[in-house]
């Protein structure tokens, strides 16, 4: 068991249950971590660190814990959102992953992609390609990637991707996205839990998205006067990997579908492909933003083989980081999610209320 998948199982199961080594030096090492969030939040919240701001309103997407709660699917729904109204927008990323490392790094002008995955990272490459006509710029310092949107772009909005903890840009509206059935993961800080900060931080947050599972989601106390909406992952389309034809997704009920996945959640891509009434006949997890080579391939092929599977089918991001295998890319389907974020017109009200200048 790798690393990842053994923190992660940690991560899952019963805070409360057993006691072991490993678990008291993860919980160790969340000390040091949770301390250096302290003070850096005390530091802005009592005005001694101040915000830059920008000429044209900012909306920040982001999340409390370590991956998995739709935030890219949600910066393309903005995306759409906000050119469906008439806004000129660019989305800046960290651009996690990515070797690239100038101040400002122009993964797509609007009219073509100018970066590859490893350059620019798997997910501001998959925005790119699901937002035509709009830029998409990576860079550690936001305000920097910012201006150049603003310049270069002519941009008169900004979508910042992953940037609730980014406090140095001030932004108009901070968006968080929480699982509705576990919100807070195991309520452990990382790297004995998935929370980069402690749930108090749901105060910065101007409005709530709650993913995944309503059914076995809470009201937050947290969060009582917080307008909230529910944000639902939509199977879109099964894309072919080799011509990217896409299909509906009607055409993997009742078939059988060896998967695969190297994203944040990936048992909510398997759930999503049995809720699609797909028969999962074998599934094979990597870790998040994983690089794939040739003995990955190899295995996947055998495991594939072995399990009788009609298809093989995996995420669309995963599938960013297998065009340097064409060969492979050709016997997959991707499975293509969207985000519904509902009641939407209330959203979209709110949304527009707060960006106005």
């Amino acid at each position: 068991m790798s690393a990842e998948k053994m923190i992660r199982k940690i991560w899952d199961e019963d805070p409360n249950g057993r006691n072991t080594p490993l678990l008291a030096l993860l919980r160790l090492l969340s000390l040091p971590h949770g301390g250096m969030v302290a003070a850096r939040n005390r530091l802005y919240d009592g005005g001694l660190l101040k915000p830059q701001k920008l000429p044209r309103p900012v909306v920040s997407v982001g999340n409390l814990t370590v991956g998995g709660t739709g935030k890219t699917p949600t910066v393309i729904f903005m995306a759409h959102l906000l050119k469906d109204h008439g806004y000129h927008s660019a989305v800046l990323s960290r651009g996690y992953g990515g070797s690239a490392n100038a101040p400002v790094n122009v993964v797509s002008d609007g009219n073509r992609i100018r970066m590859g995955w490893r350059e620019a990272g798997d997910e501001p490459i998959l925005i790119a390609q699901a937002l035509p006509r709009i830029p998409v710029l990576t860079g550690s310092r936001r305000l920097l990637t910012g201006r150049a949107a603003i310049e270069t772009f002519g941009a008169d909005i900004l979508i910042l991707d992953d940037g609730f903890q980014h406090r140095s840009l001030f932004r108009d509206i901070d968006i968080l996205l929480l699982d509705a059935a576990r919100p807070f993961g195991n309520g452990f800080l990382l790297p004995r839990g998935p929370l980069r900060e402690p749930p108090d931080a749901l105060r910065r947050a101007d409005i709530l998205l709650r993913t995944g599972n309503a059914e076995n989601g809470e009201p937050l106390r947290e969060a009582a006067s917080l307008p909230s909406f529910r944000a639902i992952h939509k199977p879109q389309g099964l894309v072919a990997g080799g011509t990217q034809r896409i299909e509906t997704v009607a055409a993997l009920r009742g078939q059988k579908v060896f998967a695969f996945a190297g994203i944040g959640s990936p048992e909510a891509f398997r759930r999503s492909l049995t809720e699609l009434r797909a028969e999962v006949v074998g599934f094979r997890i990597f870790p998040d933003h994983h690089p794939y080579d040739l003995s990955d391939i190899e295995s996947l092929r055998r495991l594939a083989a072995k399990s009788g599977a009609a298809r093989i089918v995996t995420t669309e991001k995963d599938g960013i980081r297998l065009v340097d295998s064409p060969d492979f890319l050709a016997e997959l389907f991707l499975l293509r999610i969207g985000m519904e974020i509902t009641p939407t017109e209330p959203f979209a009200e709110l949304i527009f209320s707060r960006i106005a200048y």
